[in-house]
This record gives C-alpha cells, structure tokens and sequence, in this order.
C-alpha cells in the first residue's frame, strides 16, 4: 500500500466518548425518483465523537448527511427508507417537529451562508424562533457565548451590528457554526465546511472541531483526506451508495479491510 503522511486525531489529546450510541441508521435507503442513490447503510455515530464521511464525488456521503436531520425532505423527488435515531428516538416519525429537529441536529453547509443580517441577528434568529431567550440580556449572553465557542468573539464583538456577510470566507463560516451552536445542538453535521476556505482559515475551523467535541457530536464530510485523519475519531468510506466501511480513522488509513478503500486513500481512483 502507497505511504501516506497523515496526522491522526489521537496524536492530540483525545476526547473520550461516553460509549453511548447518539445517532444510528440501520438500513437507510435514498431514492431521487426511482434512483437508488443510498444502499442500506448501516452505521452508529456515538456521542462526542467526531466521524469524517469520505469517498470519491457523487458516492452519497452528503446525500447520507442529509438523511441525519431530514435536509433531504426539502428535495421533492426525494424519498428516505430504513431508520435514523437520535438518542434512540426516530427521527423520521411521523409526531416528531422536523424544525426541532434541526435545532437538536444543526447544519454547516459548504459555502458559508450568514443571513443577510447583522452579525448579533444571526446569531439570536435561532435562539427567538425556538424560544430560548426571553430578555435582551438572555440574547447578549447566548452572543457572546456562542461566538466565544466559534472562535469569533475577540473579532466582532466591536461590530456586532455590521452585517454577517461583510466578514471574511472563514469568519462567515464560524458565524455559521456560532449559529448552529446557538440553539443548543446535541449533533452538528459540516457539509465540507472547509472546501471554499483558505488553509489558514480550514487550520481555524480544525482547531474549532476538535474543541467543539467535547460538547457535541460531530458529523462531517470531506473530499481532503488529510482532513479527515486530522480532526476524527472515525471515517466511514463511501463508494457508489454503499457505506463500504467504518472504523478508527487509524485503522481505515492503516490498514483498511476492503480493497476498494485501500485504492482510494492510496490515489488509485476517485
């Protein structure tokens, strides 16, 4: 097998997972009208972990993340069989609040989308429409916290009131994560949150993911492999709708049990 220089996440100070199942598929389909995109997938994500999903373009991780907090329900075409639990709920039942939903399990998308707000605005919407905060200082303190978590703070907090997309690449996309953060997340996917960023701006957001878990459970695709063995504690690799594998982000770069895995990490295709 080709060497490759990688870094691992428990070269840092590892955060230790509870042992405790936080989010499970079991025999989770996706079609896009009579399309089969997704092919039983099969995995459990455990709290306060932090899983990389990776595979060649167009292999279904993303579709997949979506399935974590119904995204795909947006997609008319689009239909999800099989079972997704948080905390051993279904989240696919037909009683459950899909808005709370993705309170509980937010979303980072790849291109940084701040509302056309002000920095401070963006941070609250969430916060008023699930009725968090009662008082402008209950606003202020979920602020300040929030962008405190993201990193931010010692950079806005002189404009909180200048609008979010005046900042820069990588300071939209931690207002984004400040965001999602806002409303008290259990789970928080990433859409390859690093893909429009910089390298010094991808290094912050990193540095963010490894502090982020241990308060939340992280879900995150990426195309950079070296990405993935830098800031999870598992990768599940993805190839053509199935879920080939997962395991130990060590174990799937080291010694990878199936053969089409070991082509892509080593450069053979994808």
């Amino acid at each position: 097998m080709g060497a490759m220089q990688m870094t691992f996440s428990d070269e840092k100070k590892p955060t230790p997972t509870s042992g405790k199942v936080k989010m499970a598929a079991r025999d989770v389909k996706v079609f896009y009208g009579d399309n089969e995109a997704i092919h039983g997938v099969n995995m459990d994500i455990m709290e306060n972990e932090v899983v990389a999903f990776i595979g060649p373009s167009g292999c279904g991780k993303s579709t997949f993340l979506r399935c974590l907090n119904r995204m795909n329900d947006t997609i008319d075409i689009c239909r999800v069989t099989g079972k997704v639990t948080l905390d051993e709920r279904d989240i696919y039942d037909k009683s459950l609040d899909v808005v709370q939903l993705r309170a509980q399990v937010g979303m980072v998308f790849q291109k940084p989308n701040p509302f056309p707000k002000s920095i401070y605005e963006n941070i609250v919407y969430g916060p008023k429409l699930h009725g968090l905060v009662n008082s402008k200082s209950d606003m202020d303190e979920i602020v300040e916290s929030s962008l405190q978590r993201a990193g931010l703070w010692k950079e806005v907090k002189d404009r909180l009131d200048s609008p979010g997309t005046g900042l820069s690449g990588g300071q939209q996309q931690r207002l984004c994560i400040a965001r999602a953060i806002a409303v008290s997340p259990e789970v928080i996917l990433m859409d390859e949150p690093c893909s429009a960023l910089d390298p010094i701006a991808t290094s912050i957001i990193e540095e963010l993911i490894d502090e982020l878990k241990g308060s939340y459970t992280i879900a995150i695709v990426t195309h950079n492999m070296q990405q993935a063995a830098r800031v999870s504690d598992k990768t599940a690799f993805f190839h053509m709708g199935d879920l080939v594998e997962i395991s130990e982000t060590r174990e799937i770069f080291t010694n990878p049990k199936d053969r089409r895995t070991e082509d892509y990490i080593t450069g053979r295709f994808g």
